[in-house]
């Protein structure tokens, strides 16, 4: 069988046409770029009729699991070692960890890795220790971790319970009706802040030895660090303040154990950890909530052979990836964690872009990974529903499995997979994007944008609470989400007459940046957040001559480099001066080119050279590298967790996004007829 559909009316010429007075590439070459490009893909998929791309994140996450196996005395030794190395991999030159491969130095991470690798051995005159050492000195030492951090620091002994912000069990009694819950906080904090809540109140503690505390982390000495928040001096009456009063009077009444309720909150805290882990790969699905849950059971008082604490583990082991032998460019064994799995969003992300591709919509690759894609439809009412009352929808979650935790983004990429396809159940194909459309229609927000995993979870009085300190705990809905939701409803055939579709074009025209390009919440960054509205806003009609079009696509032009790509790295979060800067990435220059066939720029030396750009870097094989040379493996990270917390690398970003370039600039130029 043939791979690629016929095409009734093929193109008659390959050759380059001359425009403008420079030669573009020839289409010949973009189709030889996109038949490789497919068949490296099609190799990709899973015999289940998945595909999953690895998730690479920072040190922190080796780091946390030293830490936590050290804590339980659980742990494979070897495994532990290599995540050792992996910690050491990716040391900055100043003796620092960072966020994201090339960012400065992270406070937080320089004191888990110093501290991994204290309780792996290491030794605090160790010249990999000492460079450390200084270098979290120079960022304030450890009184400037987040929450997080701290609480872990005190199970080992290394911080005191009594001068963390506290997170007190007893929010998950508050009613759904009062104006603070755990569902008016995000889904991940949700998941993050129950199992932690546990694990305050219990207050685990592991004595180590001396040798391998770090009192020599803290400025000034441990003894003579102010170990509590800061009051905020400048705004006496704020709201960090006032919450910062609330944290001092409930530690008092922690010291005083005055608690009725704690016994009731910590079942109730448990009942909802508990029922969270059904239908779902561990707790959330994801990495800090999965390692919360197995510290929380055990402060519960679950044995390691008890079947709730082996099936958290179980679930927590499967996000890693161990290379004994080592790998072509790192030759050392490393062992290292993933934030989480995104087979949902991988499949449904390749499934539409291989039928953008001209991939038949009968192809058994397909029609396999449509199954795929049914088979993990949500049906059950999760942690949403509380806010967003509807019946007989159709949702998915970026992961295996996690019914509690759907969200929005997923649910759209799913609905534009399955729009690529033929299945030969017709009617059953209808009824699910017909009930996957509904949900995505039920859970839009009040100003017209679609958020994630939650409808108006957009409290920010709540960013001020002393443990809101990961800078998460809101859901608010992003441009990047509802542009593609635009983009998905306009192939169900939606228009801008629908009131819902036009309210959320307004939403989106409204956020415009005053450059003309788009936040980015969920990809890095302004790229990211301006290629999705583009495609959603042509999708639905938006005139290409519109000047909130004409002004986007300038501003992509006016960013790009000099090498005919485009780059941008995870500091404009901290500094959106430096939105549109970066070293040139394979996903970013896909982002950017299809940015600009959205907004009818088919003709460009921008286009051209985007094109060129992609076609000269695709490898023999038909994938991308996004990294430099000389990185120790390591990725450009163009993917967002949380913006200036938490960022990653979708390994098949690069396979993908760049494959949906060259096939939208082929289509769009054979419509032209540039071709003779």
């Amino acid at each position: 069988m043939s791979t690629f559909a016929k095409n009734p009316k093929p193109a008659r010429a390959t050759a380059a046409k001359p425009r403008f007075g420079r030669l573009d590439v020839g289409l010949d070459e973009v189709s030889e770029g996109i038949r490789k490009s497919t068949e490296w893909l099609l190799g990709l998929q899973h015999p289940d009729g998945y595909w999953c791309g690895e998730l690479e994140a920072d040190s922190m996450l080796e780091s946390d699991y030293i830490f936590m196996h050290y804590l339980l005395g659980t742990g494979d030794p070897g495994k532990m070692e290599r995540a050792k190395n992996e910690i050491l991999r990716h040391q900055n030159e100043d003796g620092g960890w960072s966020l994201y491969p090339g960012g400065p130095s992270n406070v937080n991470y320089g004191v888990k890795c110093y501290l991994a690798l204290k309780l792996m051995g290491y030794k605090a005159d160790d010249p990999v220790m000492v460079k450390a050492r200084e270098c979290v000195l120079r960022l304030g030492g450890v009184t400037e971790c987040n929450t997080f951090t701290k609480i872990y620091l005190c199970a080992l002994g290394q911080y005191d319970y009594d001068a963390v912000p506290a997170v007190p069990p007893e929010i998950i009694l508050f009613p759904n009706w009062f104006y603070f819950n755990i569902y008016e906080i995000s889904a991940w904090s949700r998941a993050i802040l129950v199992p932690l809540s546990i694990i305050y109140a219990k207050k685990p503690f592991k004595k180590i030895s001396p040798e391998m505390g770090i009192d020599e982390l803290f400025a000034g000495g441990r003894k003579n660090a102010d170990l509590h928040l800061r009051w905020d001096r400048k705004r006496p009456f704020g709201w960090r303040n006032f919450f910062l009063l609330l944290d001092r009077m409930t530690h008092w009444f922690e010291r005083i154990h005055i608690r009725p309720l704690r016994h009731v909150s910590l079942k109730k805290a448990e009942k909802w950890m508990l029922s969270h882990f059904e239908k779902s790969d561990g707790l959330g699905a994801i990495y800090p909530a999965m390692l919360n849950a197995i510290v929380a059971l055990a402060c519960l008082g679950y044995s390691k052979d008890d079947p709730q604490f082996i099936r958290a583990m179980d679930e927590f082991e499967k996000l890693g990836i161990d290379c004994p032998e080592g790998e072509p460019d790192y030759p050392t064994p490393t062992f290292r964690m993933q934030p989480c799995l995104s087979p949902v969003w991988d499949t449904a992300q390749v499934l539409s872009t291989l039928g953008e591709a001209g991939l038949s919509r009968t192809h058994p690759q397909m029609l396999k990974a449509a199954d795929w894609l049914f088979s993990k439809e949500i049906r059950t009412k999760g942690d949403w529903w509380h806010k967003c009352k509807v019946e007989d929808f159709s949702c998915w979650c970026f992961f295996h499995n996690n019914d509690h935790q759907p969200d929005v983004d997923d649910t759209n990429e799913v609905l534009l997979g399955l729009k690529a396809v033929d299945h030969p159940h017709e009617r059953y194909q209808h009824e699910v994007t017909q009930r996957g459309i509904k949900w995505i229609f039920a859970m839009q927000c009040k100003n017209g944008g679609w958020a994630s995993f939650d409808k108006d979870n957009t409290k920010k009085i709540f960013e001020f609470i002393p443990f809101a300190d990961h800078n998460a705990m809101i859901d608010p809905p992003t441009v990047d989400i509802t542009g593609r939701a635009l983009e998905m409803l306009a192939a169900y055939g939606y228009t801008r007459r629908d009131p819902r579709v036009e309210k959320a074009v307004q939403f989106i025209l409204r956020e415009q940046e005053v450059d003309g390009s788009w936040y980015g919440r969920w990809g890095v960054n302004y790229l990211y957040g301006t290629f999705l509205v583009l495609r959603g806003l042509e999708a639905i009609g938006l005139d290409h001559n519109e000047p909130a079009m004409q002004q986007a696509a300038e501003w992509v032009r006016m960013v790009q480099n000099p090498d005919g790509g485009w780059g941008e790295t995870c500091g404009t979060y901290d500094d959106p001066t430096m939105r549109g800067i970066g070293p040139s990435t394979p996903s970013q220059t896909a982002w950017a080119v299809l940015g600009l066939l959205a907004a009818g720029d088919t003709r460009s030396d921008s286009v051209a050279k985007g094109i060129r750009w992609l076609v000269n870097n695709q490898t023999p094989e038909g994938t991308w590298k996004e990294a430099a040379a000389g990185r120790n493996g390591e990725s450009y990270y163009t993917g967002t967790g949380f913006p200036r917390v938490f960022y990653l690398a979708y390994h098949l970003y690069r396979d993908y996004f760049p494959l949906l370039a060259l096939t939208t600039y082929k289509r769009m130029m054979e419509r032209e007829g540039s071709v003779a």
